[in-house]
């Protein structure tokens, strides 16, 4: 695999750099970082619809109002519950001052993970901030789901092939719709697919990248999607798969471990 080792390095000017990945701290597991701050309205909230309401805050403690486009919005957020039971990946309006605001509807009581991926302009990187959220209520905490490849979802079946690896690895996914291989999918946020990877314990957030893009006169709308990915060491992580399909967006989701690498495997590259 040493053909990946050099891959997170190439980007380090551009906007697709890994947030902090060459000091090996994963995205999302802090609140403020680089001079960013995630800043909640409200960090309790009762269970139901809420209209949830934040701001980015910049090294100046003013609202950042200028982003750069990071996979075709200016921020993406995510909400997760702890037990990686729940997600939900959507996209708030800014308003003028610098507010983002949106309708979440999170109908069960526990406890939750915000994070947000962005590109602030004067940054010019992808930076991923992590604040916690409670909702209130009487909570019974779930295990985190077994482990898994095959996820199905509003009749579609969708299985994972690839290993998740700290050095990097190509992870493809393959969409069926009631058996048939799924050969349309149509773009979403730029790709054929949208992926997030989330490590149970701590949430922390894993960057991945699709290869290829619709359009590219090379990347087939499906039945495959594939990512390259690498995982900030061992673990249980949750994978949630967004694509679209007859103009409806739909999530995948998949519970995959990785182990502690063997110093001795790679030998027989060299």
């Amino acid at each position: 695999m040493t053909i990946h080792t050099g891959h997170h390095h190439e980007h380090t000017a551009g906007h697709d750099a890994h947030a902090g990945h060459g000091a090996g701290v994963p995205g999302g597991l802090q609140i403020t970082q680089d001079g960013y701050t995630l800043d909640l309205d409200t960090v309790i909230a009762e269970p139901g619809e809420i209209d949830f309401r934040f701001r980015i805050l910049g090294p100046d403690g003013a609202p950042v109002t200028e982003f750069d486009q990071l996979h075709d919005r200016e921020l993406h957020l995510i909400v997760a519950r702890r037990e990686l039971t729940g997600f939900w990946h959507v996209h708030p309006r800014r308003e003028a001052d610098g507010t983002w605001a949106i309708r979440l509807n999170l109908p069960e009581a526990g406890a939750y993970r915000v994070f947000t991926d962005i590109a602030p302009r004067t940054l010019g990187r992808t930076l991923t901030l992590g604040a916690d959220l409670a909702v209130a209520g009487r909570y019974a905490p779930q295990p985190v789901p077994a482990v898994d490849r095959t996820a199905t979802v509003d009749g579609y079946e969708v299985t994972v092939d690839g290993e998740l690896r700290a050095e990097g690895e190509l992870l493809t996914l393959t969409v069926h719709k009631d058996g048939a291989p799924v050969t349309d999918l149509q773009p979403y946020l730029a790709a054929f697919g949208h992926l997030v990877i989330l490590r149970a314990g701590d949430l922390a957030y894993v960057h991945v990248h699709p290869t290829g893009e619709p359009g590219d006169g090379i990347t087939p709308p499906g039945p495959e999607i594939t990512f390259h990915t690498a995982v900030p060491g061992p673990g249980t992580y949750r994978l949630f798969l967004d694509f679209r399909h007859e103009d409806t967006v739909h999530t995948a989701a998949f519970t995959l471990t990785t182990e502690t690498p063997n110093p001795h495997q790679h030998a027989h590259h060299h």
